[in-house]
């Protein structure tokens, strides 16, 4: 088999209500598009996005899960395998955004421990219908202890800082520290996290 085209492989994970826009900063961050269109993403659906952090083709698999109750079960699957996780709450429904503190806790009971997450304040060309303040939206960040970023897929404003963000954070955590382990003296190296490197991660038959 040929080498891979990238040095290592993260896995994201999309969620929140349905409706806030999960599809559409997918849409917008990997194939440079946007669509008015709502279609309700049924189960979980992924794209990918090879980006370069540092010197290295770093390959990401975004997973857009469902927001509906009825498909709760399917995506807490998806929880554990997850390197990094976007919160995304829709800046013109405060629901969404109230809902944000029972996403985190779903994730703090499936996810693994110590997994990077960003909180994501959608729709925010949206002014005069805006719900949420972005003081608000920081507010909860620093409550829940992540980062905070407004996006707008419709303008593309803040996607990019949004996903590229996180994949920063991830490389911190497993990447770069599993590399000063290793050339740390014996003695002293901690134990590491085995990153996924390229294929480790593969897509599961019925979504290819």
């Amino acid at each position: 088999m040929p080498p891979p085209h990238y040095d290592f492989l993260i896995k994201l994970l999309l969620i929140g209500d349905s409706g806030v826009g999960k599809s559409c900063l997918l849409l917008r961050f990997c194939d440079d598009a946007w669509t008015p269109s709502f279609i309700t993403t049924i189960g979980i659906d992924f794209k990918i996005r090879t980006i370069e952090l540092d010197g290295k083709r770093i390959k990401l698999q975004i997973w857009d899960t469902a927001g509906q109750e009825r498909f709760r079960t399917i995506t807490t699957a998806y929880y554990r395998g997850a390197m990094g996780i976007l919160l995304v709450y829709d800046v013109t429904d405060d629901r969404s955004f109230n809902n944000i503190r029972t996403w985190h806790a779903n994730i703090e009971q499936h996810a693994s421990e110590g997994v990077n997450k960003v909180l994501i304040g959608n729709k925010s060309d949206w002014t005069d219908k805006r719900a949420v303040s972005e003081e608000e939206g920081r507010e909860l960040a620093e409550e829940l202890g992540v980062k905070f970023i407004e996006t707008s897929a419709k303008i593309n404003e803040g996607v990019e800082e949004a996903f590229f963000t996180l994949a920063r954070d991830i490389k911190a955590r497993l990447i770069d520290s599993q590399a000063d382990a290793a050339n740390a003296p014996s003695s002293a190296a901690p134990d590491s996290i085995k990153v996924n490197q390229p294929a480790a991660i593969q897509a599961p038959s019925c979504c290819t």
